[in-house]
């Protein structure tokens, strides 16, 4: 039989509140890239809009327009490059060229211009 007595009670029920709170907190990692992503909206953007940029792909992605595209970062600064060919992969070296901002200017859309 389990205990059942008051004190038993609130202590298990103070255990699972703090169980829960933990699990249900960010992480560190989640908690730093929300630093991250704060600082970068209050900065100006590394890059212009009509000049080229070399750049690692970090990853490829679907993007929004529904084709893929690779994802790279320039001074810590997201592009997402479309029109790549198909033997561009996670690790080349690429230059593209920024197209646009969004609309927080957090990221940019770029061209593919060729591998490095």
């Amino acid at each position: 039989m389990l205990p059942s007595s008051p004190v038993v009670l609130g202590a298990a029920a103070v255990i699972a509140l703090v169980v829960v709170r933990r699990l249900r907190a960010p992480s560190s990692d989640a908690r730093e890239s929300k630093r991250a992503h704060e600082a970068a909206q209050e900065r100006d953007p590394p890059v212009e809009i009509g000049e080229t940029y070399e750049f690692g792909v970090t990853e490829l992605t679907d993007h929004h327009s529904g084709e893929e595209v690779a994802v790279g970062k320039v001074e810590g600064f997201v592009l997402f490059t479309e029109d790549i060919p198909g033997d561009v992969g996670k690790g080349d070296v690429i230059c593209a060229k920024v197209l646009s901002f969004n609309e927080g200017r957090t990221s940019a859309d770029a061209t593919f211009v060729t591998k490095a």
